[in-house]
Parts: C-alpha cells; structure tokens; sequence
C-alpha cells in the first residue's frame, strides 16, 4: 500500500486551486486534489462576455500570500503575451472568462490536481490516525482509495432554489446554467428573473439589451427594496481583513447569525456601474416608445405553479412593504438565487468526528479546522455563518490559504497577516487613552 498523503483536498474551485498552487513548492508537504469535473470550470454559464470579477487582479490564486509565485495572475499575461493589453486597458478587474482562463493555466501546471474523480466515502482508522478516501475514477468507472492525515473540503456551494419552484417542472434554470438555456429562453414570449445580486443584474441587462430583436416581455424581480450596490467604499473593505474575521469569530452565535442577514450589500451587492449601465440602456430604448419590461423591488416570490399545457409559470408574488399579493404569468422563469452550502454525503461515515453547532452546520473553528480534534478536516467557503462575509471573498482566499498551510504543514510558510486595518471592530480590552496609539 503506498504511503499516505500528508493532506488530501477534495473539490477544486478557485479556492483548493489556490491551495494546490500555495503547497507545490513546499517540500515536505505532500498532497492530492480530487474533483469530479473532467476538467477546471468555473461558473461556466455565467461567462458572458462582459462581465468581469467584482475584486482586483491582486485576488488572484496566490499573490495576497506570495507575490513572487509563478502562479501569479500576471506571470499568466505575461506567458500569454497579454500582459502589455491588460496595462493598456487600465482596469484593475479581469474578465471572468480571462480569470477562468487563468485558473485552467494554473491547473495545468500542477501534476497533485486529479480531475474526473468522484469522492465517494470518506472513513476513518482511528489505529493508524489517517482517512481513507474512496473514490471512483469517472472515465473508467475504476475504483480508488487514498489515505491522508488531513482534510481539505472545497466542494463548493450548488445553486439554490426557492422551495417554491422546487419540483415545479417545465424548463425553469438556475442562473447557473443560462449561457446554454438563453437561445431557448429568448425564443420565448415572456421572462421572469427572480434575484437581487450581480448574477441578477447581468442576465438582466444581457437580455435587456436583446429585448428589441426577439420581443419577449421582460421582468425582473427582487425582494430587496432596492437594486443595490456592492459597498465598496475603502473602511468597508477594511472589513475584510484578519481583525474582522476574529471580531466576527468570537461573537455569539445568534449574533453572527444577524449579521450576516443584514451584510448582504457587503458581498452580494450589483456592481455600481452595471446598475448606471442598466439605466442608461433603457432610458435609451425608451425614446422609442415604452420599454416592455418592468423592474419590481420589495417583491417576494411565495408560490408557483406550472402548467404544461400551455408552457406557463405562475408565480405567487407579495410587495412586502404593502403586504399586497398578486399573481405574474411567464413562459420563462430564471432563478438567480445564490448558492448554499451543503453538507456532501460522502462526509456520513466520519460525522461523529465533526463538530456541529445547535443549527445542524459545521462548527468551524477559527483555523477553519470542523474536526473535534481541530487538527484534522478543514473547510474553504463553508464558514459564512462562523468567519462571516469575508467567506466566498476571493481577496481573502489567500489568507486563508496561507492559515491552511500553517496547519497543514505545522508551521508558518507564508506569512499569515495579523492586523492590517487603520479601525478597530472591538471595544478596546482595558482603560482607552486617546494619547496612544495602539500598536
């Protein structure tokens, strides 16, 4: 039997990706990645050609831990002979169809990334301290084992839908699957978006922009009061940093829990400038006679129904603020209604080894550690509800990746980032003196 691995990471979005890049020079860490995918993707029905990341280039897999490392986004333009357009066109925010590029250049690089490998139970020998991981080759249908000491999960958050439209039939989408959906969605004589974040707003005005062409009805609607901006002013950002997540860390639970439903405009929020975009595309379709779409803010989805004779959602709808019900028929619907963690099946074999909060959700320690142990099964983007908004922020990817390799190693390799903001998040922890700055 070969020797076991030092740490085995399943799941490969950009967060394990990063990790993979962080521990390849490090000798004396030896590790594995898995995925199911047959290759890297990332969110491939959302690569409209417009759109790009809502965080600089700085976020990319490895620079915030490692600014010299050749998986760095810039060593990418540069060997791809795009380093100089990407100077020229003077933003800081890469396409997300360039970024996805980049992840495929970086996975490429590296021989520990096992694509088409689908976990199936993850056990555990108490006598020899290390976890089997069984999976199953998917090309060949082979079935494999791997033994490691520790645990990385980044399986990802799968798209949600809204218990109403749960089993309701016909051809509703996720808005992660529209790219492939949208000729036959546009085909239609009537769509309804339900969603208030990014992913909302650029199918929005995608088919805004082809409403003229194809003369389908067009609505979006949003529980939200309004279509709001991501914050993105310079002490919010402070937020994600180190501090805050210790802040976060320590609060009660219940307190953690409220927070997070009001912190929505921190990292779920429309990119400003896509909102001005949106406007100014229909005031100017607009000079030509009224618009046939409608925008509806303070608008929950409570009920649908879907009736196959005729291809129409009707969908129950309430304005909030007014407590008025009414009904809105569509041919098509598209959800885009965020992503939630799931605990994966694979996990059922060693749950008695993971600590669990009195919600039924990982009690993820602050070294992002869920095993009772705390030494030995780690997340990544699994954590909102215990390290807050910072969780699926891929500016803070790299932080936490570099906490990983602490643990994973047991030593710091990267230097891991104490305090990086100008304000405090907690009261001070004795007498204040203004006269003095803290160090």
């Amino acid at each position: 039997m070969s020797a076991p691995y030092d740490f085995l990471a399943i799941g490969l979005g950009p967060f394990n990706l990063g990790l993979a890049c962080l521990t390849e020079p490090i000798d004396g860490l030896n590790g594995l990645f898995l995925d199911d995918k047959p290759s890297f993707d990332w969110h491939p029905g959302m690569m409209l050609e417009s759109s790009h990341l809502q965080v600089p280039f700085m976020a990319d897999l490895v620079t915030l831990a490692d600014p010299t490392s050749p998986f760095s986004f810039l060593n990418y333009l540069k060997e791809s002979g795009r380093i100089y357009p990407f100077y020229i066109r003077e933003s800081f925010y890469p396409l997300r169809a360039e970024f996805n590029d980049y992840c495929r250049w970086a996975a490429g690089k590296l021989d520990t990334l096992r694509f088409g490998h689908r976990v199936t139970t993850v056990t555990y020998d108490a006598g020899e301290e290390l976890y089997t991981v069984h999976a199953e080759h998917l090309p060949t249908g082979e079935r494999l084992t791997f033994r490691a000491r520790k645990l990385v999960l980044g399986t990802g958050t799968p798209p949600h839908l809204p218990e109403a439209c749960q089993g309701l039939g016909g051809d509703l989408l996720h808005n992660a699957g529209y790219l492939d959906a949208k000729p036959a969605l546009q085909a239609k004589d009537s769509i309804t978006l339900i969603g208030s974040g990014q992913s909302a707003a650029e199918i929005f005005h995608d088919l805004l922009t082809d409403i003229d062409a194809h003369g389908y009805h067009l609505t979006w609607a949003t529980r939200s009061p309004r279509f709001f901006p991501l914050e993105y002013t310079k002490l919010t950002l402070e937020m994600t940093s180190p501090e805050y997540v210790d802040y976060f860390h320590a609060l009660p639970g219940a307190t953690r829990d409220r927070l997070n439903a009001t912190q929505k405009h921190l990292y779920k929020g429309i990119d400003s400038e896509l909102i001005n975009e949106i406007f100014d595309l229909l005031y100017q379709k607009s000079l030509a006679g009224p618009v046939r779409t409608r925008l509806l803010t303070n608008t929950a989805l409570h009920t649908a129904s879907y009736d196959e004779t005729s291809g129409t959602y009707t969908l129950g709808l309430r304005q909030e603020e007014q407590g008025t019900d009414f009904s809105l028929d569509t041919q098509g619907l598209v959800l885009a209604t965020g992503y939630r963690y799931r605990v994966p099946d694979f996990l059922e074999p060693v749950r008695d080894r993971i600590a669990w909060d009195d919600a039924g959700r990982y009690a993820v320690a602050r070294n992002y550690s869920i095993d009772t142990t705390g030494q030995g099964i780690y997340v990544q983007n699994a954590e909102l509800h215990t390290h807050g908004f910072v969780t699926p922020d891929l500016g803070m990817a790299a932080y936490r990746n570099s906490c990983l390799v602490r643990e994973l190693l047991g030593r710091e390799y990267y230097p891991v980032e104490k305090a990086i903001a100008f304000q405090e998040f907690a009261a001070p922890a004795g007498p204040h003196h203004p006269t003095e700055i803290p160090a």
